[in-house]
């Protein structure tokens, strides 16, 4: 194998064996995967590999740097553990399609440039869909269908913008592009809608709750980390996106506090990470990016587990509402165990990997001066702690005593929490390794007495208002409700317009069939009459006549065209 072969070429061609295989055979291979993938990884030499010409430049299929295999490491630990996680699962279809999915997110992770990147970014789009889709629910098929249009649109958008670039450059590499012209334009919003900016993040609490139990945890970790990726490489130090990644980490915090669904609750979680990301890459200093990429890192990681936890909840309760839950601490004790450590690694306790990533995006903004958006953060960071790290593990597995007992979850289940939650762990406590992976050299000391107790205040303070809006009764109480987001705009009055336009258009149609019918008719035996079998233009015409009306033509266009 030489570096021209694309990392995650291993998983997509891989997974062609996975319905030929039964039993353990099929786990060991499933596991067996992502290893060899991240060997691979080790192995790989930095360095461009597999140029190829194409439409007049150069394309790359293989880059590997520092960024590059930062992703690339993360990528393949996630698929081995999402991958233990299910082996439980039995349908070939969701084992393949979660291989092909992070398979090509691996690929797009390596692509040095657009051409590439947007083949491997449409493949992560229609084979994370099998994921939702095979849930086999009305919600889960047309929450599907809005995620598809969505990704494929953000493929068609880098598509044009990649071609846009490539006739105003002359070249197709996936480097640093700003926002230097209208094929720039494109790719940005491409990227955001991947990156679920303010505005177009609605498929993100779409989609993912209506996934299988197993495919909510597949589609946290790449989809959203893919899309960072690519902001870090082609926009890193764009000012708007401090701006950007503020107010998404910012308003997702009121949906998550009056959501009911628990895995719902996760997704906005998410929509709020996914925010410090977008501003380490504004701000744009060595430090900050190093900042975005450690928290991209850390971030799925701890997700992950949460997301795991609650799917372990749902696949043996068969319900993630608040509403529903409450003292399963008592039957799935090792479950909320492996939750309290992802809400205390997603909530940035000291000595949990939240901590160590998070804090080098606040440091990095404080430094540039961004005093507004520094305390935006920090009110995201108390927020977060509010509805991932206690509200998640209090209403699932403590709270009131909802009396539903169940078996703990299955083995693989806990295997794969117990490591996603020693990594948390790990990282938190030595995040040198961590560090040391990252794009830039890192001289920088999380656990100084400042930052520790400045952490620690900041989250004791946000855990007494809990405590006293859940003691007066002001917090929102857990109850079955609809939540209004922006999707309305275009799932509700959108569809109204549509409708009273299209009631508007066939009213219109049948009051001009008069009219226009007779027109019709006029219009079919002129085209009949000259086109039709006995045509004057569907006659064979001599070659002199031909080339004399081609002259005529070229002459009125050139007199057309200089007048």
């Amino acid at each position: 194998m030489t570096a021209e072969f694309s990392p995650g070429l291993i998983l997509i061609l891989g997974s062609v064996l996975v319905p030929l295989l039964r039993g353990r055979a099929r786990s060991v291979y499933l596991l067996a995967l992502p290893l060899a993938g991240l060997a691979y990884l080790v192995w790989l030499p930095y360095g461009e590999y597999g140029k190829l010409a194409f439409l007049g430049s150069q394309l790359t299929t293989v880059r590997v740097d520092r960024l590059s295999l930062l992703f690339g490491y993360i990528f393949m630990i996630a698929a081995w553990l999402t991958a233990i996680y299910a082996l439980h699962v039995k349908e070939a279809g969701q084992q393949v399609a979660a291989l092909v999915y992070s398979g090509a997110a691996v690929s797009a992770v390596f692509a040095g440039d657009l051409f590439t990147l947007f083949l491997f970014w449409e493949l992560t789009a229609i084979a994370s869909v099998v994921l939702i889709w095979a849930r086999r629910t009305e919600r889960a098929y047309r929450a599907g269908m809005r995620y598809l249009i969505v990704q494929l649109a953000s493929g068609v958008l880098l598509m044009l913008g990649a071609l846009t670039q490539l006739n105003q450059t002359g070249s197709l590499a996936f480097e640093h592009i700003g926002l230097g012209g209208p094929g720039a334009i494109l790719i940005f919003v491409a990227f955001g809608i991947k990156c679920a900016f303010p505005l177009l993040h609605n498929w993100l609490q779409d989609a993912y709750p209506e996934a299988t139990v197993t495919g909510t945890v597949v589609l946290s970790a790449f989809t959203t980390k893919l899309a960072v990726y690519a902001l870090a490489r082609g926009f890193a130090g764009t000012e708007m996106l401090v701006w950007i990644g503020a107010a998404m980490t910012a308003f997702p915090i009121f949906y998550a506090v009056i959501e009911n669904d628990l895995r719902r609750v996760l997704a906005y979680s998410l929509n709020n990470q996914l925010g410090f990301m977008v501003v380490g890459i504004g701000v744009g200093t060595e430090l900050a990016v190093n900042g975005t990429a450690a928290h991209a890192f850390s971030h799925i990681l701890y997700k992950a587990l949460l997301f795991m936890s609650m799917g372990a909840v749902l696949h043996r309760v068969g319900t993630v509402n608040g509403t529903d839950l409450g003292g399963l601490y008592k039957s799935m004790p090792w479950t909320a165990g492996f939750c309290i450590v992802g809400a205390a690694s997603i909530s940035a306790f000291p000595l949990f990997s939240g901590f160590v990533s998070k804090a080098l995006i606040l440091t990095a903004t404080a430094e540039q001066g961004y005093f507004v958006t520094w305390l935006v953060l920090l009110f995201a960071s108390a927020g977060v702690f509010h509805h991932s790290g206690i509200k998640i593990p209090y209403f699932a597995f403590f709270a009131h005593d909802s009396g539903k007992r169940c078996a703990e979850a299955p083995l693989n289940m806990l295997v794969a929490m117990a490591l996603t939650a020693a990594l948390c762990i790990g990282i938190g406590v030595y995040p040198q390794p961590l560090y040391a992976l990252l794009p830039y050299p890192v001289d920088y000391e999380p656990y100084t007495s400042s930052h520790v107790l400045a952490q620690l205040q900041l989250l004791v303070f946000s855990a007494l208002a809990f405590s006293v809006l859940m003691r007066t009764g002001i917090y929102p109480p857990e109850m079955r409700s609809l939540n209004l987001d922006f999707d309305w705009v275009y799932r509700g009055l959108g569809r109204r317009v549509s409708v009273a336009a299209l009631n508007a258009a066939s009213r219109a149609r049948i009051a001009l069939a008069g009219p226009l019918g007779v027109l019709w008719a006029a219009g079919s035996r002129a085209l009949y009459r000259h086109h039709g079998p006995e045509g004057v233009l569907a006659r064979t015409w001599p070659t002199g006549s031909m080339a004399l009306w081609v002259m005529i033509l070229l002459l009125a266009y050139l007199v057309a065209y200089y007048a």
